[in-house]
């Protein structure tokens, strides 16, 4: 019987968790939808470890959140065979880079995405860029990586193109 991967999914909110506040009118990050996602999905020979570390948006987030975020990253890297990071994209690149620095040469994959539409929305991007995440997790070599929208970019040098709606190398902006 072949062992299952086991992966560190840490959650930190941003886009891809927030949900509809009728009373407020407005999109927020008040609860999880993760779980209702992955509970769609097909996991065979992968075994998911939750944690549940915030749920911000990620620009309300500041130096210190991004370091507690790599150092999430880093212990469950100790522990695990991949860690996949569900974050926010507007400061998805603060958490990369400082994961990048503290551990330049991982021990395992450290896959970092989000979505650029909340998973409540019917043409998200949430459940095609988890999926692709947890493929890249299996496929690639240690490193820090960004996978979204069919592109795994490796850390360093990730940035979010604001116009373009997607992440591309820096040296490509």
């Amino acid at each position: 019987m072949n062992r299952k991967l086991r992966v560190a999914l840490i959650s930190t909110g941003g886009t891809i968790e927030k949900t509809y506040d009728p009373l407020a009118g407005a999109l927020a990050n008040n609860l999880s939808v993760l779980d209702l996602l992955l509970a769609q999905l097909d996991l065979k020979g992968v075994e998911l470890v939750r944690v549940p570390l915030m749920n911000k948006d990620s620009l309300e987030m500041d130096d210190a959140d991004h370091t507690l975020i790599a150092r999430t990253a880093q212990a469950m890297a100790a522990t695990h065979d991949a860690v996949l990071v569900v974050h926010g994209t507007d400061k998805l690149q603060y958490s990369g880079e400082h994961t990048f620095a503290l551990m330049p040469e991982p021990r395992v994959p450290i896959v970092f995405t989000g979505a650029m539409v909340p998973y409540e929305f019917r043409h998200t991007d949430a459940v095609q860029n988890i999926t692709e995440s947890l493929l890249a997790v299996q496929i690639v070599p240690p490193g820090v990586y960004s996978v979204f929208h069919n592109q795994v970019l490796r850390f360093p040098g990730v940035i979010k193109d604001t116009k373009r709606g997607c992440f591309i190398r820096k040296e490509d902006a």
